[in-house]
């Protein structure tokens, strides 16, 4: 049911179409000549330097994409594809690995309540053969699949493999504050293989470091990024506590144990758990989930709590690879005009290592996340 705490679940470089002049000018070697800079200029940029070897160190960068905060609810932000761009606003979504929008061969209502990609529009749009198919927990896709230049950010991908929806059933979609979704999984929960966007990135020596990091705000505040190949410390206090991954599909790796004054309320054994950018709530299994909002006072069947009570309820804490990291109150009540509710999601998801828990984005908006493809790690510290 990810869609369902979804939905209720960049600032782009300028584009410039340059006419062209067919002048005959003076050649580059001729005119640094004239001016006595030919020799420095081959010692610096002469092809049979070292440095070609390594492109990454040369050519590669980080970018930071801005996402905004839309009720605390889902982050997203705003990409381009084709040429000239075309663009999308796209939850970035570590839960998943697909990039698509819709498109005009869609004729959902969903589709018709958003941007659609026209593939005719696009000189650089590369057509396939090749299907795709998504199911979401409350919403789903089937499109086919293209290729055509994918801007995030300062970071131009010119040859990026992504879905074109055909049809997008339902009303999950039709209602959502976004087009599309561009997930940040591993490449083994793809479907129909298709390369994810930072695999693309890295593979293409566009970003100096395997990873990216992640930061949301909260109350709407601006201020959400996700940063592709860097950290920035500015984003948290203290150090980053690093977790290994267990399993290279989603971002999974071992939850000590989930803790109230000190007492386990549930994964006293440990378990595993999930981080999510495109889960809203915290989700676990309804067995651990209803002890916790028991505990809260949240029990009935609108999970509401007393807004006066946020004050006196304890913190929530996720042990991690040996590192506390409470919730406190504020993080997971949630008030919307004058209603406070939990923001805790009993779902059951069994998996071949047991059952799994989703650290949403009511986790995410206190601990900065650093997602480290590099070393199959990732890195939690307090956010700011």
């Amino acid at each position: 049911m990810k869609w369902l705490l979804l939905l209720g679940l960049l600032a782009l470089s300028e584009c410039v179409i340059h006419k062209v002049s067919l002048v005959k000018k003076k050649s580059l070697r001729k005119n640094l000549s004239e001016k006595g800079l030919l020799q420095d200029y081959l010692k610096t940029h002469s092809p049979n330097r070292a440095s070609k070897y390594f492109p990454n160190e040369v050519y590669a960068k980080k970018t930071t994409e801005t996402m905004e905060n839309y009720m605390d609810a889902e982050y997203f932000g705003t990409i381009s594809i084709g040429t000239p761009p075309q663009e999308f606003t796209v939850i970035f979504d570590t839960g998943s690995s697909n990039l698509w929008v819709p498109s005009t061969y869609c004729y959902s209502l969903a589709c018709a309540f958003h941007n659609r990609f026209n593939p005719d529009d696009s000189s650089t749009y590369q057509a396939t053969s090749e299907t795709l198919s998504i199911t979401y927990g409350t919403g789903s896709m089937t499109g086919i699949l293209g290729y055509d230049t994918v801007k995030v950010g300062g970071i131009e991908d010119t040859n990026q493999i992504f879905g074109l929806s055909e049809t997008e059933p339902g009303t999950t979609f039709m209602f959502a504050p976004f087009d599309g979704i561009l997930g940040l999984g591993y490449p083994s929960i793809s479907s129909s293989g298709a390369t994810p966007v930072f695999d693309n990135m890295w593979n293409e020596g566009l970003v100096s470091q395997d990873l990216f990091s992640v930061y949301l705000s909260s109350d709407d505040k601006k201020g959400s990024v996700v940063m592709f190949g860097g950290i920035d410390s500015s984003y948290y206090t203290g150090h980053l506590n690093w977790v290994p991954v267990t399993y290279e599909g989603y971002w999974q790796f071992t939850l000590d144990s989930v803790t109230i004054n000190g007492k386990a309320i549930a994964c006293a054994d440990s378990c595993q758990a999930i981080i999510d950018t495109g889960t809203s709530l915290l989700a676990g299994p309804t067995s651990a989930i209803s002890k916790i909002q028991s505990y809260i006072g949240a029990s009935n069947s609108e999970d509401s709590v007393s807004c006066s009570a946020i004050d006196s309820l304890p913190e929530i804490v996720f042990t991690i690879n040996g590192v506390k990291h409470p919730l406190p109150a504020k993080a997971y009540i949630l008030e919307e005009d004058g209603v406070c509710t939990s923001g805790f999601e009993g779902m059951d998801l069994d998996t071949s290592s047991g059952e799994l828990w989703i650290l949403g984005d009511v986790f995410i908006r206190e601990y900065f996340t650093v997602f480290d493809r590099a070393n199959n790690k990732l890195g939690l510290a307090k956010a700011v």
